[in-house]
């Protein structure tokens, strides 16, 4: 198991925090009079997608030089601007930003108003990186709008036909009312709706198209609701298309085809629900959070019995970092359907992302008692006992994690990590092996494996997978760090220094490497430059208990007792009870000459360990030069009665004598 020093550094994967991929999908589909303008917006849309800012501004800017005020055009060049000075930021080492860090901060702009600040995109990237360090950190908020696995995909597939099934009763109802030559035409323009949607379903576009022409000319006049939910059916059936092919132009036309067979539903029949839920989801699906948001919040307020409305609103709301709005629409859904596991695995996350990791594990553990193969739910249950430093569990929730799901990397890494705190360093290894088969060039499972190497005395190895992770990530400080440990480890001190020393160049207020150097340097005779370490060290984290310690033991190699006096006590502010830095303040005052406090120290260790007997020697002597000869007598013979083979025990038999 790594020692206290090795856990402060070692890092697990997963990430808990939401890393909200796609972009903004504004409503100009909303005016479908104009398809030379949606179509030039849909495809500044794409380039925005794959990073082409100025040829997004380039369309966008045609549309503003004819129309000034169009909304659409206007924030979605604003996204462009935005994108682009993005892609040009560079991070302290000169790296660009990824794709990711881009695709977050685009959302963070979209959330809020204007342009980010240096310091917006600073906290934006530290919160990523606080989901990726995340071994013994607060609980990071899970995804909580990742069912991507299949466990998670297959009820929401349940979900759907149970709502297609509900609209098939209520479509049947209104057929019952109708006469029989108006029931006809209802199962014709039935009919040609499902011939519509089985061609979209094997993507020949053109005969849905057709169908749906026909189904639309065919309509009963005066059943108003009844083709309501026609165009609310063939728009549904658009959004099938639009889902089966993302990005593509085919998709964008069935995008469009859905809006436009949505919108013309909800105008026919304002309490219709499925309209606006099939908004919703276009808007989800093209990273328009806000908007799908709206359109969820409709569908739910007219259908409020559909867990499924109730379900995509909270996942939509979490998207938005409204996390209570979110825990309210994943209760409900629950509430109307427990056993959609789904709803329990999002509910978990949401709680996670509120700080409540207690709701979180029982919202989970729901998910599995439903569906005992649910992956995803698995690892965040783990996830929830390794914060919690419940291990045991923890690497059993990461074991049936990857019962359902082999190939799970994320759960791989976590479960390393749980193994090694439990104290199964050679099955921690056997992990990060797995892991790497998959992954061989992941910075941060190198840099674990190389941890767990040292553990096992491994040091060479320890070396190579160290240097993989600095390789991979040259300006982590941790990583570095790691190589510093191992090499010192390997006896190859020179590389350790250069490494500690290129640890805490990345970042001033890391600790870590200065307090190692402090000691390579105290063990070869080099105070000054040890000193020079610690105090960087203080100066960056003050109430540090290992630095202040350090900083006292340099001082007193130094014969500085004030000093060394100064950051013992320091130090004992930090853990007060801790018997060896007491005993080093006592023998600094002893140092100083301060004989009164000297004594007082070396009982107060006396009285936190009573066999202490350097400390009840040292006592004894103190007493002496004090002049008190009798409490001498009593310590020093004390001493002597409780361990008769002390190794100081000729020197107090002679000082006993002279009394």
């Amino acid at each position: 198991m790594l020692d206290s020093d090795q856990k402060k550094i070692f890092i697990i994967g997963g990430c808990a925090l939401v890393l909200i991929a796609g972009v903004l999908f504004f409503l100009f589909l909303r005016n479908p009079s104009d398809p030379q303008r949606d179509n030039t917006l849909l495809l500044a849309r794409e380039y925005i997608d794959r990073g082409e800012y100025q040829r997004a501004m380039d369309l966008v800017d045609g549309i503003l030089i004819k129309n000034p005020n169009d909304e659409d055009a206007r924030r979605l060049r604003d996204e462009a601007l935005e994108g682009k000075r993005l892609a040009e930021l560079r991070r302290s080492d000169g790296s660009p930003l990824t794709a990711e860090d881009i695709a977050r901060l685009l959302a963070e702009f979209r959330g809020g108003a204007g342009t980010l600040s240096l310091s917006d995109v600073e906290r934006i990237l530290a919160m990523r990186d606080a989901a990726a360090n995340r071994g013994g950190a607060p609980l990071a908020p899970a995804d909580a709008a990742e069912t991507a696995d299949a466990s998670g995909a297959e009820a929401e597939a349940r979900a759907a036909a149970d709502a297609a099934e509900a609209r098939k009763r209520a479509e049947a109802e209104e057929l019952a009312k109708a006469s029989a030559a108006v029931q006809a035409q209802m199962r014709e323009v039935n009919e040609l709706v499902s011939r519509g949607r089985a061609a979209i379903e094997r993507s020949d576009f053109a005969a849905a198209s057709q169908a749906f022409d026909e189904a639309a000319a065919k309509m009963p006049k005066g059943e108003t609701r009844f083709e309501a939910q026609k165009l609310a059916d063939i728009s549904d059936a658009w959004y099938g298309g639009f889902a089966k092919n993302p990005g593509s132009a085919q998709g964008n036309e069935a995008a469009r085809n859905a809006v436009q067979a949505a919108q013309q539903a909800a105008q026919k029949d304002p309490v219709l629900a499925l309209p606006h839920f099939t908004l919703g989801r276009i808007n989800r699906d093209r990273g328009s959070f806000p908007n799908a948001v709206s359109e969820f919040r409709e569908a739910s307020k007219l259908d409020p019995n559909n867990y499924l409305y109730s379900y995509e609103l909270g996942r939509s709301q979490f998207r938005t970092a409204a996390y209570e709005d979110a825990r309210h629409s994943f209760e409900a859904s629950t509430k109307l359907n427990a056993k959609f596991e789904p709803a329990w695995y999002n509910l978990g996350g949401t709680f996670g992302a509120l700080r409540r990791p207690n709701d979180a594990l029982a919202a989970y553990q729901k998910a599995v008692a439903l569906k005992g193969d649910y992956s995803a739910a698995h690892r965040e249950i783990g996830r929830i006992y390794s914060a919690q430093n419940n291990y045991p569990k923890a690497v059993e929730s990461f074991a049936r994690a990857l019962q359902g799901n082999p190939k799970d990397t994320a759960s791989l890494r976590d479960l390393g990590y749980a193994q090694n705190q439990n104290g199964q360093n050679q099955a921690a290894e056997a992990s990060f092996t797995q892991a790497l088969a998959a992954d061989p060039s992941d910075a941060q499972t190198n840099d674990n494996m190389a941890l767990v190497k040292i553990a096992l005395n491994k040091f060479n190895e320890a070396v190579e997978y160290a240097k993989k992770a600095t390789q991979a990530a040259p300006a982590n400080e941790r990583y570095l760090y790691t190589l510093g440990l191992a090499c010192e480890k390997a006896g190859d001190i020179d590389a350790a220094i250069s490494a500690y020393k290129s640890s805490a160049e990345k970042n001033a207020r890391y600790v870590r490497p200065r307090v190692n150097l402090s000691l390579i340097y105290l063990e070869n005779g080099f105070n000054s430059e040890a000193l020079t370490c610690l105090l960087e060290a203080v100066r960056a984290e003050p109430n540090s208990f290992e630095v202040n310690n350090n900083l006292g033991n340099v001082y007193a190699r130094m014969d500085d007792w004030p000093q060394a006096i100064q950051y013992y006590e320091a130090a004992l502010r930090v853990q007060g009870g801790n018997v060896t830095v007491r005993m080093n303040l006592a023998r600094a005052y002893a140092g100083a000459q301060n004989m009164d406090r000297a004594r007082d120290s070396y009982l107060e260790v006396v009285r936190l360990s009573p066999n202490n007997y350097d400390a009840l020697f040292e006592l004894g002597k103190t007493c002496v030069s004090m002049g008190d000869r009798e409490s001498a007598k009593k310590y020093l013979a004390s001493l002597l009665e409780k361990s008769p083979s002390y190794s100081g025990r000729a020197e107090a038999e002679k000082i006993l004598n002279g009394l």
